[in-house]
Formats: structure tokens, C-alpha cells, sequence
């Protein structure tokens, strides 16, 4: 029979029983594979662009630059939009992707979308390995993007739909953990691969492994239950539940409130959009839609992950030791994923966004404070190499403080906080402003670097400073309550619950369940 919990605020909601189940965490772990893609790219496009073969056939101007560096601005010598578009390419066609997998996600469920994006994934990789010219290269980037889009907006709903409440946030940040992992690996192949001329090619064509892995695993997974209720498949569902929960688990009861939401979100009248852009008791969830991949964005470790091997080389160190320094980078933030985990559903998620983010604001203030020092505005003097080394350890510290608190919850906070009604739409809006800021920046950040200098580092600093405060302000805690009982959450918050309270809609009647 289904009990009671307490969740944040002393606000009582239904706990259906179930356990950490051999198949929950299977399932789990098949879903959360999918992290391994993105990760995999981000790690790989960092160190195949300062791979000299590489750049020679495709980027030769770049060589030119280096050649020149010792006379020249340092911040500058990989300022070149052909070189940034390689790696933003991606996030464009992903953009794309991702609002179109929204839609087809309701029609054919979480499990197509991931295998579609897996199959997509596997095609970028054959041509981009196998690319002999620029324009070829691109496109399998594009193609790669579009895999990426897919499995973004799939993995995470698929692992927070599938999870146990008290064990959401753990098995949620589960795509982070692969996503870090793919980092990781790409970086050790990078390193692996860069005494090859042909080494580029095999970074790049490796990327088919991780999407083979996926679309066979996807072949094995079970559709979430809210997915197959939404599509009028209620018997598949229960069976889907049974699978999961475990024979202690209250699964009828669990069905009834997934049934009943869903009914409820049919019964609007307007569209999704229409409804978290127009209606004033959906503003929260319009909020940190738009807010929690922002922010997340803008710690800067993404450009850090993509270009720090280039970093590195501005910072005065070779080619092998640059691709050293993103290994250590890979290794820490994976490290502090792992350490993170079981913190997420013990302490709550607000806990670590704060620990992580003031040493983030320390990390980035500090690389700023040395590279303006060291290499000064005009860029053009040469770093000592303890401080060059400082550069690398700070980053590695900065790396880790996201992979403890924004790597993981920027997943793990947008896949839970929506009602069902809006929790495509919702999840495609996160995985659409990450990967639009995600374009944005790496198509830029090399410019910024080569005009705002170390500047670049203090701005990303600032950015940091300001997410952590609003985090602390404004996010309810969410550890613990059930997904059908989320609402609960914004009505006893201080300052949301002025607009969910007294509406009689989805918002409100979740928040009385």
C-alpha cells in the first residue's frame, strides 16, 4: 500500500514503495549510456584540433600561426572561425534535433528516440573519420549533433521517469557520470593518437563505438510508464512498473497517479508552449527552463573541456603535455561526479550547486589573476612554469567543482521539477538552450580569448558568482518527493508560491496530490 514521506518544507507526499531493483539499475544503466556520445565528442574535438596532421589538411593557417607564436600575441594563435565552426557545427544541427525530438518523443516514445539518435551518432562518426575535405567534415559533425540532440532530450526523462524517488538523483546523474566518462576516454585516446599523422582519423571514427553500444542496449530497454500511458498503452505500462518497482511496490496505486496526471494534462485545451509561456502558474517552470542550462552554460567548462588542450598551449606547454593536462581534467571531474553521487539524494541538490559553484567563482578568478599577470594584456611574454602549472591544477579544481554540482543537476533538476503535461516540452527546452549556448560559445570563445585576454576568465567567474546566489534564492529543494507530487515544492516556496496558488490547473492540482 502507498504511505506517506516528508519531503522539503514538511510537505507530505505518496511513496509507492520500490527498491534500487537489478532491473531498475540495468535500465538505468542502459539510459545513461547515452551520455557517453556527448561526452565522447566534447573530449574529442578539444585535441584533434591541436593535432598537427589534423590541422595541417584541413586548418593551415593555424600552423602558420603557431609558427609565428613566439613573436606574436599568444591569446590569439587559434582565433580562427573555420577552426571553432568544426566543433560548434554540432551543437546547431543538435539545437535542431532536440525540438523536433520533443514531438516524436510523445509519438513513439523515450526508447526510439535514443535508438534514432544512436544510429545518427554512428553515421557522423564514418564520415568524420573518413572526411577528406572540410565541407565533409562538417557535415558529419552535423550528423553527430543530430545523435546528440536526440539522446539529450531522451536519457535523462528515461532515467528520472524510471527512478525510485529516493534514488532519482543518483540514477539521474548516472548520464552525467557517461557523459564524464566520455570525456575521459576521448582525452586518453587523443593522447593515444597524437604521435599517428593518421591518429585524427581514429579519434574521430571511434566516436561509432559508444553509438553501437547504445543503439544495441536501446534494443533491450522498456519505455517509461508515463510514456506508454501518454500513448494509451496502460497494460504495458503496469507491466513496465512490475518490472521495476519490485514485488513490494504499491504499482497499481503508482499507475493511477501517472494515469490520473496524464489525463489532466489532456485536458488543456492550449499546447504545451502556449501553457508554460502565457500562464502565470506555469512561471516557475518557464524559469528554470531557461535558467538551469544558462547557468550551466556559463560556468564555462565547456569551452574549458573543448579547448583546453589549446589552453594549454597558450599557457606555454607542448602538445603532449596539453593533451596531459585534459586527461587530468577528464579524471577530476569524473572523480568528483563519482565522489558527488550519493551526496545528491542524501544532502539534497542545493547543497552541492553552492559548494560548487564558490569553487568555481575561486578557480576561474584565480586563472584570470594569473594570466594577466604572467602573460599580460598584449599576450606577447611568456609564463613561468610554476604558474603555467597553477593554470592546470586550477582548472582541474574547476572542472571538479562542476562535475560535483552543475555537471550532474543540470540533468537531474530539469528531468524532475516538470508536471508531466510540460515535461517534454520542458526537457527540450533545457537540451536546446544547452546546446544553442553550447554553439554559441565555441564558436566564440577563441575569438573572446584572443580579444578579452584573461578577461575571459573573470567573466566567466562573475557568471558563476551570480547563478550561485540565484540558486540559493530561488530553487526548492526536490530530493525525495515523487515526480507526481513536484508541485508540492513551488507551494511552499517563499517567493513561487504567489503564482501557483489558487489556480485551478495541472500546476496546482499536482501540487495537491
Amino acid at each position: 500500500m502507498a504511505g506517506g514521506v516528508v519531503v522539503p518544507d514538511g510537505v507530505s507526499a505518496v511513496d509507492y514503495g520500490g527498491g534500487l531493483t537489478l532491473s531498475v539499475f540495468m535500465t538505468c544503466l542502459v539510459a545513461a549510456s547515452g551520455g557517453l556520445i556527448f561526452g565522447y565528442d566534447i573530449g574529442i574535438s578539444g585535441g584533434v584540433s591541436e593535432m598537427e596532421p589534423f590541422l595541417e589538411r584541413f586548418f593551415p593557417h593555424i600552423l602558420k600561426k603557431m609558427a609565428e607564436a613566439t613573436q606574436g600575441n599568444e591569446y590569439c594563435i587559434y582565433d580562427s572561425q573555420a577552426l571553432a565552426a568544426f566543433t560548434s557545427s554540432l551543437y546547431v544541427s543538435g539545437l535542431v534535433a532536440s525540438l523536433v525530438a520533443s514531438r516524436v518523443s510523445k509519438a513513439l516514445g523515450r526508447q526510439a528516440i535514443m535508438l534514432m539518435g544512436g544510429a545518427l551518432f554512428f553515421a557522423g562518426a564514418v564520415l568524420t573519420g573518413g572526411a577528406v575535405n572540410l565541407a565533409l567534415l562538417i557535415v558529419g559533425r552535423m550528423l553527430l549533433g543530430f545523435g546528440v540532440g536526440f539522446t539529450c532530450q531522451a536519457a535523462p526523462l528515461f532515467l528520472a521517469e524510471m527512478s525510485p524517488p529516493r534514488w532519482r538523483g543518483a540514477l539521474t546523474a548516472g548520464y552525467q557520470f557517461f557523459l564524464a566518462l566520455g570525456v575521459l576516454i576521448a582525452n586518453l585516446i587523443n593522447y593515444g593518437t597524437a604521435r599517428v599523422s593518421w591518429g585524427w582519423r581514429v579519434s574521430l571514427g571511434l566516436a561509432g563505438a559508444p553509438a553501437a553500444l547504445i543503439c544495441v542496449g536501446a534494443l533491450f530497454l522498456t519505455d517509461t510508464p508515463s510514456s506508454l500511458v501518454v500513448r494509451g498503452r496502460a497494460d504495458r505500462a503496469r507491466a513496465a512498473l512490475v518490472r521495476v518497482r519490485g514485488p513490494g511496490a504499491d504499482v497499481d496505486a503508482e499507475l493511477k497517479e501517472i494515469s490520473r496526471v496524464v489525463e489532466v494534462a489532456r485536458q488543456s485545451e492550449d499546447g504545451a508552449f502556449r501553457r508554460i509561456a502565457t500562464r502565470r502558474e506555469y512561471r516557475p517552470y518557464l524559469v528554470f527552463a531557461v535558467a538551469v542550462p544558462l547557468f550551466a552554460e556559463l560556468t564555462g567548462v565547456i569551452v574549458l573541456s573543448f579547448f583546453s588542450p589549446l589552453v594549454f598551449r597558450t599557457v606555454g606547454f607542448g602538445s603532449n603535455a596539453a593533451l596531459v593536462g585534459a586527461v587530468l581534467i577528464g579524471a577530476m571531474n569524473l572523480g568528483a561526479l563519482i565522489l558527488s553521487t550519493p551526496v545528491i539524494d542524501r544532502y539534497g541538490r542545493k547543497v552541492l550547486f553552492m559548494v560548487g559553484g564558490v569553487l568555481m567563482t575561486i578557480c576561474q578568478a584565480a586563472i584570470a589573476w594569473i594570466m594577466g599577470a604572467q602573460l599580460g594584456k598584449s599576450g606577447e611574454a611568456t609564463m613561468a612554469r610554476p604558474y603555467a602549472v597553477a593554470v592546470v591544477v586550477l582548472t582541474c579544481l574547476h572542472s571538479a567543482g562542476f562535475g560535483a554540482s552543475w555537471g550532474p543537476l543540470v540533468w537531474v533538476v530539469p528531468s524532475e521539477i516538470f508536471p508531466v503535461d510540460i515535461r517534454s516540452l520542458g526537457q527540450a527546452m533545457n537540451v536546446s538552450i544547452i546546446l544553442a549556448l553550447a554553439f554559441v560559445q565555441s564558436q566564440s570563445f577563441l575569438a573572446m580569448l584572443c580579444r578579452f585576454k584573461y578577461s575571459t576568465f573573470a567573466y566567466y567567474a562573475a557568471w558563476v558568482a551570480v547563478m550561485t546566489v540565484f540558486v540559493a534564492v530561488f530553487l526548492p529543494e526536490t530530493k525525495g518527493v515523487p515526480l507526481e507530487s513536484m508541485g508540492t515544492i513551488w507551494v511552499k516556496h517563499w517567493y513561487w508560491k504567489r503564482f501557483v496558488q489558487g489556480h485551478g490547473t495541472n500546476a496546482v492540482a499536482l501540487a495537491l496530490t
